[in-house]
């Protein structure tokens, strides 16, 4: 069974917005969990844009599922993912002036820094993952540089979906998926867990939850923006849903 890891960053984007209290992150992963979560997401990003330092150490103490940590490969981000000891770090790139990461990390063009940064966190016992996109030499040289785990970008599917009428029929989107399916293959090939994640919604995510040896979905913002309407239990446990039916 495919699981489900709600990314929470954006609760956190909402109360920074006013730089105040609420909306809690924590009670956001909470209410995720009720609502079926398997593990929750967060993103310390460098600028601390949304989820602060703190959030992850609330969060590690408190809740009762796997906590994955996404950041930069920095000396800073090595030291806070080494205290946290969270139960994966994944590492992601990530640009300042971006609105969300736009794209998957350059292993091939970075080997030896990743490499060593790895190593680094495998030294503390911390499993680590790669985000990077639907490319075979990305995938291979992830695995030559340590990493265990992959997280296909699932970007350009969900920007098809998106500019094709939110048709899961259509030949864009379909091709796209097909890229998504073959990637997943080939990290599966390499002997890596391979996960998946970026622009899934409630609308698109049947379309890559319906893709075999995918070992989690890792998803923020449409869980995030339907829980305005809906409350997060249900929104988390719609998503849930539709995932167990398109892999059923």
């Amino acid at each position: 069974m495919t699981k489900l890891c709600v990314n929470i960053d954006h609760i956190a984007t909402l109360r920074q917005a006013r730089m105040t209290v609420e909306p809690d992150p924590l009670l956001g992963a909470q209410e995720a969990i009720l609502g079926g979560a398997d593990g929750i997401t967060l993103h310390i990003r460098e600028d601390r844009r949304h989820m602060q330092v703190s959030d992850l150490f609330q969060l590690k103490d408190t809740i009762q599922v796997p906590l994955n940590l996404e950041l930069a490969a920095t000396t800073q981000m090595l030291t806070i993912a080494i205290e946290a000891t969270p139960d994966m770090v994944m590492v992601v790139p990530e640009g300042r002036d971006e609105i969300t990461t736009e794209g998957g990390l350059d292993v091939l063009g970075d080997m030896q820094r990743l490499t060593e940064f790895v190593e680094a966190l495998v030294a503390e016992n911390l499993r680590v993952s790669a985000f990077i996109d639907a490319d075979y030499a990305q995938i291979e040289a992830a695995r030559s540089c340590g990493f265990t785990v992959c997280e296909i970008h699932t970007g350009p599917y969900a920007q098809a979906y998106i500019h094709n009428e939110s048709s899961l029929r259509h030949p864009m989107v379909l091709a796209e998926r097909t890229k998504v399916q073959n990637a997943v293959s080939k990290v599966i090939e390499m002997d890596m867990q391979c996960n998946a994640g970026h622009g899934l919604t409630h609308g698109n995510v049947s379309g890559i939850a319906s893709i075999p040896h995918i070992s989690e979905l890792h998803i923020g913002h449409s869980i995030v923006s339907r829980s305005i309407f809906t409350g997060m239990r249900e929104s988390v446990s719609e998503m849930k849903l539709n995932i167990q039916k398109a892999r059923q």
